[in-house]
């Protein structure tokens, strides 16, 4: 795989030597003398981030906390997409749009309005290669985001695990294309796909969760969440996904356990109020007292 020297990355994305010991200085990527074009992509993504008037710092804050609500994600900035809401970040991810700050989901009024952009950097190259892997796996992100292109986007994680059958972050976005098409057979087959490639992966356990859920088998959900929640306690949404299920085969106590664990860790977002009125009504139903 060519790798591209310090110089030929500034001149291909138009930075500064400054810009880039900013960003390194603010742990947004390492110091190195040569780099991939998995790391223009990476690198691309800070840049107009920045252009947008996001600070590195904030930049950094997000993804670490992406990190934490989105368990088992190694990379938000390449595998969710990420754009600039005000002077903040927001990512959308499995159908969703968060800003993880401030631990909320948002509504998504513009999907083509400031996002920054997956599509593969148009670089030059000494001598055409393959398509490698990462610019296949960028581009299956950009292309996942318009619902006109996930054929195409199918496709390309397709060829992402032609090229490296252990790519797990490829299974998992393949599978969840085929969850949102409702084909949950093959979904299922690429999240345990990912979960034979990565065993400590908990978003994977957390998307076979969903399909399980979806397909009844609640109590194998349940198990899927439960390992998610090892793996990675503080996981918001897999807290309010157990706490459901448990609903569902009416076990409320247990439910109640999941409920506080997720206004605990957000307090603020859409689904805190839901999360509290579950609360309230199991506590009223059972006779018990809140204790604040």
């Amino acid at each position: 795989m060519h790798r591209y020297s310090r110089e030929e990355l500034l001149r291909i994305l138009r930075l500064t030597a400054r810009q880039l010991a900013a960003w390194e200085k603010a742990g947004l990527l390492a110091a190195a003398d040569g780099y991939s074009f998995f790391d223009l992509l990476q690198i691309k993504k800070v840049r107009d981030l920045c252009a947008q008037k996001v600070r590195p710092a904030v930049i950094r804050q997000s993804l670490d906390a992406m990190q934490k609500q989105a368990a088992g994600m190694e990379n938000p900035l390449l595998e969710a997409s990420a754009f600039s809401a005000g002077r903040r970040i927001a990512f959308r991810h499995g159908g969703h749009v968060v800003e993880p700050l401030a631990g909320q989901f948002m509504f998504d009024f513009a999907p083509h309005g400031n996002v920054v952009s997956t599509k593969v950097v148009p670089v030059s190259r000494p001598n055409p290669s393959p398509a490698d892997v990462a610019g296949l796996f960028a581009e299956g992100i950009a292309l996942e985001e318009d619902p006109n292109t996930q054929v195409q986007a199918i496709a390309a994680y397709q060829k992402v695990l032609e090229l490296d059958p252990e790519h797990a972050a490829a299974n998992i976005n393949l599978g969840t294309l085929y969850y949102n098409r409702q084909d949950h057979a093959l979904a299922e087959k690429h999240y345990r796909a990912a979960i034979a490639i990565d065993p400590r992966y908990a978003l994977a356990y957390f998307d076979l969760g969903n399909v399980l859920d979806e397909t009844g088998r609640v109590a194998e959900a349940i198990q899927a969440y439960n390992t998610a929640l090892q793996l990675a306690p503080t996981y918001g949404d897999a807290h309010y996904n157990i706490a459901l299920a448990y609903e569902k085969i009416r076990e409320p106590r247990k439910a109640l356990k999941h409920w506080r664990a997720y206004v605990k860790l957000d307090s603020n977002g859409p689904w805190a109020v839901h999360a509290r009125n579950q609360m309230q009504r199991i506590l009223q139903s059972d006779g018990l007292k809140l204790v604040r």
